[in-house]
């Protein structure tokens, strides 16, 4: 059965898509990839026997961005690609179908997002329409490349392409000479560390600074520039909104109710140590692995217990007691342990965050502790495997069960007063009033450790604040230039992966809001807190023949003060260092004051015109540099 209501409905989405004169790509499920838990697959499919995802399996076949991995599934892969191209247009249903990462791409289909560097990518008009992030400067940068290549559309698609090189093979200049009119659009790409002056003759002369790639309309005038970006960029804080009074939350707390699990008791039993998608189906993050040991002595006995893990988070028990835990992958935990005489139970509690999405053979990567082996050493180094115990299993929280998330549900008895902070394995839950204003919505969760977040009992997703960044590899500098490596341009080094999460303003209520957090390692909700995000300063660079686009994203907002404004040659190339430079149109600040004080956006045409002086004016690459405030 499927759900297309609320915010699910697709059809809807496609078309607002259709109203606003865009065109949508759909990736058809199960598997789209995307950052999907499982790459969209639901687990059930997996435990089904024979099923083999991402080849040329018989009962099941579905595809998404495959070129990548093909490789290792050798003739079945190539016959599975094949396979996905016929069925696909054998639909007739009349639009494009689409292969990412495909070179050997059927010729009935269409090959889009394949490329050796950031450069090539910038030749194919399709490849950027995965971009839609609204921070600035990248939006806006993207949007003048989207609009580049629309003026180029018909010429792209229906052209004969030619390469030329310059200035020593640094410099390549590719044409597209529409096959109709005869129309042309340029690339001219500059591969060197740096700037370069080429001279295309009739074309005119063209500054192409180091590494970065130009449009030219017709070939002989400059649209867009990679490394030239003319738009604003926005720094935004994180803050309580102008109208809204501090006020700290009031929590209320609940343990997670274990008492049963941690005594062995499960919902089904089985003589061997199960993977854990075989045994959730991806019903929960959380499977609980549970036997019993006797120690037949009459006194209590050290040993170590040692696992073989498969992923992602290890919790271990012993008569109740947490005695470790650890993350990763495919490591083996070892700690020490006491077993009291008679019957000790172990209990083991085995987390995820997530299932792997992507790569060849993605799906049979295990996870749990997945066979094991669980064994204990005594001092004299005897071990004993309890991987074919009697094991005990429990699928997901009791608090999951009971949806201690939802505040409606009456099931967990919330205890207030004494908050406990830093214990694993506790719910807390505090009301709120939503932030004023429209502005985007954010929790803060300092100060909490790992788990899952819930507003009005909409998921959140989940937490793990106290996960931090590699404190190494942030000198402060980032230069573009150069192919791009996993540890370019690093920022954060030494800070949580993430603080802050996204409160949609669809879940909240005009009145009271809830906030429910469970915390499975221990933290502390004393220093949570909600806030807006707002737009604050903008800041912008715009080379002269260009339009300077300035904004306050909306949230009621108006540019209420010009920092600093400069036409002619000033320094610094981000906010807070702009200086004015040799030359200065003198009516730098007044234009500029002009066009935007007291509006949410403006634009500023960067000409001579503009501020108001004589065509000799400046330097050869004139620029706007502009700083102002947003309130």
């Amino acid at each position: 059965m499927y759900n297309f209501t609320g915010n699910l409905d697709f059809v809807k989405f496609f078309q607002k898509v259709e109203e606003a004169g865009l065109h949508g790509i759909l990736r058809i499920g199960p598997y789209a990839c995307a950052e999907w838990n499982y790459g969209g697959f639901p687990v059930w499919l997996h435990n089904i026997p024979e099923i083999k995802f991402r080849t040329d399996n018989e009962i099941f076949k579905i595809e998404n961005e495959y070129g990548n991995v093909m490789g290792p599934y050798g003739e079945a892969g190539k016959s599975y690609v094949q396979w996905c191209a016929q069925m696909a247009v054998a639909q007739n249903i009349g639009v494009p179908w689409i292969m990412c990462q495909q070179r050997d791409a059927p010729s009935s289909v269409v090959f889009i997002a394949s490329s050796s560097s950031l450069l090539s990518l910038l030749y194919r008009a399709t490849d950027h329409l995965y971009f839609r992030n609204l921070n600035q400067p990248k939006w806006g940068h993207l949007k003048n490349l989207h609009a580049a290549l629309k003026l180029g559309e018909k010429i792209l698609t229906n052209s004969t392409v030619k390469t030329t090189k310059y200035s020593d093979g640094w410099v390549e200049l590719t044409t597209y000479t529409s096959n109709i009119d005869g129309e042309r659009l340029c690339f001219l790409s500059n591969t060197k560390m740096d700037d370069l002056d080429v001279d295309l003759q009739q074309d005119g002369k063209y500054f192409v600074p180091a590494w970065s790639v130009s449009i030219l309309q017709d070939c002989n005038k400059e649209t867009y520039n990679t490394a030239k970006v003319n738009v604003q960029t926005s720094l935004i804080v994180k803050k309580l909104h102008e109208n809204d009074t501090p006020l700290k939350l009031s929590w209320e707390w609940a343990p997670e109710p274990t008492k049963a699990p941690l005594h062995g008791q499960g919902g089904f039993k089985a003589t061997q140590l199960l993977e854990q998608k075989a045994a959730t189906y991806d019903g929960s993050d959380y499977l609980r692995y549970m036997t019993s040991v006797d120690n037949k002595g009459t006194a209590s006995k050290n040993v170590t217990l040692r696992v073989k893990y498969s992923g992602q988070f290890l919790h271990a028990f012993v008569n109740g007691k947490e005695i470790g835990s650890q993350h990763g992958y495919t490591f083996t935990f070892e700690k020490p342990a006491l077993l009291k005489p008679g019957t000790n139970i172990i209990s083991l509690l085995s987390a995820t965050v997530g299932l792997q999405n992507y790569g060849e053979f993605f799906d049979e990567g295990p996870e749990g502790i997945a066979g094991g082996p669980v064994e204990l050493i005594d001092s004299s180094k005897t071990t004993t495997d309890l991987s074919s115990n009697e094991w005990s299993y429990k699928v997901g929280l009791n608090g999951e069960g009971g949806r201690f998330y939802d505040p409606t549900s009456g099931r967990a008895k919330w205890l207030s007063g004494d908050l406990r902070v830093g214990r694993a394995m506790t719910w807390y839950k505090t009301t709120f009033q939503a932030p004023s204003g429209t502005e985007p919505v954010v929790v803060d969760l300092q100060g909490m450790g790992k788990g899952h977040a819930w507003v009005n009992g909409n998921s959140l997703g989940r937490f793990w604040p106290i996960l931090t960044a590699d404190p190494n590899g942030c000198d402060g500098k980032c230069d573009y230039r150069g192919q791009y490596k996993e540890d370019k341009c690093r920022s954060n080094c030494g800070n949580p992966t993430q603080r802050w999460y996204h409160v949609p303003r669809s879940f909240l209520n005009n009145g009271s809001n809830t906030l429910i957090l469970f915390e499975e390692i221990g933290g502390n909700p004393s220093d949570v807190s909600f806030q807006i995000t707002a737009t604050e300063t903008i800041c912008g660079n715009a080379y002269e023949g260009t339009t300077l686009e300035l904004s306050c994203n909306g949230g009621r907002r108006i540019i209420s003060d010009i920092q600093f404004a400069s036409f002619g040659d000033p320094q610094g190339s981000s906010c807070g260092s702009f200086q004015r430079g040799s030359v200065e149109a003198s009516r730098s600040l007044s234009a500029v004051e002009k066009a935007c004080i007291g509006k949410e956006s403006c634009s500023i045409n960067v000409s001579k015109t503009t501020f108001g002086v004589e065509d000799s004016f400046g330097v050869d690459n004139n620029r706007l540099a502009v700083q102002a405030v947003c309130t």
